[in-house]
C-alpha cells in the first residue's frame, strides 16, 4: 500500500509573509510535547543541544505531534553532525535547525547531510519512519522538497558570514541565537543589552535582505516587539522549561499572603 509524501506546513508558511510563532521544548517527553502542542502554537522545536533528549525520546515526540495537524515539528540536532542529522530525518523529522553555523562550508556540509548522493551525503534506508516503512514512493526523489534547513546564527563568526551562509543553496532559512550570540560578542548574559538587541534586529535585517526568511527566540518582550517590527519571519516566545519553572515560583511566592 503506497502512501503519500508528507508535506512540510512550515516550510509551506515561509512563503506566506506571515509571522509563525513557536515554543521550544526541553522537558523530552511526548507526554510535556501534547500539554502544549494543542495551545495554538506554529511550531515546536524539540530540542537536543540543551536538553536530555536523543533520538529516542525525539521519535515519540513526532509521532505525538503527527495528531495535531496545525503544529509543525522541528527539530535541532545537538550538533552539526551528518550522523545526527541523518537519524533525526530517518526518524520523520522536516525541518532541522542546525547550531553553530559559522561558515558557508559549515552550511554546505549541514545541506549534504540533509540530501541522498549525488547532492548530498545522507545514508539509504528505504524502511525508516520517514518513508512510512517503505509505503511512500519516490521519497528519495522528493525528500528534499519537503525537508526544511535552518542555519543557527550565533557567533560573530556567523554575523560576519551572514551573507555567504544565505547564498548557500539548499538553506531555506536563517535563525539568530540571542543567548550564544551575547556571550559571543561580549554581553555575557545580558540578552537585553540595548547593543545587543540592535545587532540582533540588523542581523534580521540582513537576512531578509539576503532574500532568506529570518527567525530569532527570544522570551524578551522588548526585541519581541521590535523582531516583529523588523518584519520577523518566524518568532520563538520561549521554551517550556523556563514556563514550568517561572509559574511554579509565582504561584509558590502566591501562597505567602495567605
Amino acid at each position: 500500500m503506497s502512501a503519500a509524501m508528507i508535506e512540510n506546513r512550515f516550510k509551506r508558511g515561509l512563503a506566506t509573509g506571515r509571522c509563525q510563532f513557536g515554543l521550544w521544548t526541553t522537558l523530552s517527553t511526548a507526554f510535556a510535547t501534547e500539554v502544549v502542542a494543542g495551545a495554538g502554537f506554529d511550531w515546536l522545536c524539540l530540542d537536543t543541544e540543551h536538553s536530555p533528549a536523543d533520538p529516542l525520546t525525539i521519535l515519540p515526540q513526532l509521532q505525538c505531534l503527527a495528531g495535531y495537524p496545525t503544529v509543525s515539528a522541528w527539530v535541532r540536532p545537538a550538533a552539526n553532525d551528518a550522523v545526527l542529522i541523518k537519524r533525526m530525518l530517518d526518524a520523520g523529522a522536516q525541518t532541522l535547525l542546525i547550531p553553530m553555523v559559522n561558515t558557508a562550508e559549515e552550511a554546505r556540509a549541514a545541506v549534504a547531510a540533509t540530501r541522498y548522493p549525488p547532492e548530498g551525503i545522507r545514508g539509504v534506508s528505504g524502511l525508516t519512519r520517514a518513508t512510512r516503512f517503505g509505503r511512500i514512493e519516490g521519497y528519495m526523489a522528493g525528500a528534499a522538497e519537503e525537508i526544511c534547513v535552518i542555519a543557527q546564527i550565533e557567533t560573530g563568526a556567523a554575523v560576519d558570514a551572514l551573507e555567504s551562509i544565505a547564498a548557500v543553496p539548499g538553506i531555506d532559512a536563517l535563525f539568530v541565537g540571542p543567548a550564544d550570540l551575547a556571550a559571543s560578542l561580549g554581553y555575557g548574559a545580558d540578552q537585553a543589552h540595548p547593543d545587543l538587541r540592535a545587532t540582533v534586529i540588523d542581523t534580521l535585517g540582513r537576512i531578509r535582505a539576503a532574500g532568506k526568511p529570518a527567525g530569532l527566540l527570544t522570551g524578551d518582550k522588548v526585541l519581541q516587539a521590535m523582531a516583529l517590527e523588523a518584519g520577523v519571519d518566524f518568532l520563538g516566545l520561549g521554551v517550556d522549561v523556563g514556563l514550568l519553572a517561572r509559574a511554579a515560583e509565582a504561584l509558590r511566592r502566591g501562597a505567602e499572603g495567605l
